[in-house]
């Protein structure tokens, strides 16, 4: 990278951020810090108004902006590869506000490129073997804003099959998992920490209380909890390659996260927070299907079997 187009892109990472150490950008650019204060001083120099404060970084003036961006046509490419993946996992709002800021990134192409994209939209497609839910996910705009404000959320909740609760919660993060996304967040009503699938949401209210973000881990800390505290167990199965056939969506239901297939079968990797729930299901497929991990879920399945073969033995004439 020559230093005109290395001076373009500091400048744009100085304005992605409220405040960017020296260190940050030297390690980002691969330049030495002494690099990094001549380039400064040279944007400086140029007009930008760049404010440095000893010890805490750089930040740019307020209501400083930098002119239109000029993608390359790779960089233009990747973000058109993003939208088509997004169509899949997020709801109508968030396709809305992605192609809204696909056609700002096309307006600024050169034509060549402009009809470049064009041509690559006409030829990408995402396939996804789940069926469409009109449903699932309506409120990640509202949640994402939420998550921002550091706002108090309720909602009217559908946590089982007719059951409608309403919840008060501070919301620590959004992640997407099992093919659905989940929202992660304090719930006074049960005066902890819940997951919550974002497609059982029937109602939101954005509310005007706040609450402080250092009192609450962050969404990385706590499913890291999740995961030492067995709360959250990887599960993997191994199913014969006729029956993993016939599964179907409905393994999107039990925490599917990805498959291997191989000589033996295929092997398919879940997450669950209740192995007998999941060893339930399991029973369906009876000897199509063997528990490679963890221990708990082999002897889950032992239980479950014995209960069945005590339920069908001989009743005892007297």
């Amino acid at each position: 990278m020559n230093r005109i187009d290395r001076l373009h892109a500091i400048l744009t990472h100085l304005q992605s951020k409220k405040r960017v150490t020296a260190q940050e950008v030297a390690d980002r650019f691969n330049i030495s810090l002494r690099t990094v204060y001549r380039d400064v001083k040279a944007l400086e120099e140029s007009g930008v108004p760049v404010i440095g404060e000893a010890g805490s970084g750089y930040t740019i003036m307020e209501g400083y902006r930098l002119p239109p961006v000029m993608f390359t046509q790779e960089e233009a490419s990747a973000l058109l590869l993003g939208a088509k993946i997004t169509e899949h996992l997020t709801d109508e709002s968030i396709k809305k506000q992605f192609n809204s800021a696909l056609f700002k990134i096309k307006a600024v192409l050169r034509t060549s490129d402009k009809e470049h994209m064009d041509q690559l939209n006409d030829n990408i497609a995402v396939l996804s073997r789940l069926p469409h839910d009109d449903s699932a996910g309506r409120y990640l705009v509202e949640l994402q804003k939420a998550l921002g404000d550091k706002k108090e959320i309720h909602i009217r909740y559908q946590s089982g099959q007719d059951a409608l609760t309403e919840r008060t919660l501070e919301p620590i993060g959004l992640c997407h998992y099992g093919q659905a996304w989940h929202l992660i967040g304090w719930c006074h009503l049960r005066n902890g920490y819940r997951d919550f699938r974002v497609s059982r949401i029937q109602h939101l209210e954005i509310l005007d209380k706040t609450f402080e973000p250092d009192s609450h881990p962050s969404l990385q800390e706590y499913l890291q909890t999740m995961i030492r505290s067995s709360e959250l167990q990887e599960v993997v199965v191994r199913f014969e390659k006729n029956a993993a056939r016939h599964l179907g969506s409905q393994k999107y239901f039990y925490g599917y996260v990805r498959e291997e297939v191989k000589d033996d079968g295929v092997y398919i990797y879940f997450v669950t927070s209740h192995l007998e729930y999941f060893g339930r299901w399991l029973l369906m497929y009876t000897h199509h299907v063997n528990v490679e991990s963890p221990e708990a879920l082999l002897t889950v399945m032992k239980e479950l079997s014995e209960e069945v073969r005590q339920h069908y033995l001989p009743v005892e004439q007297p």
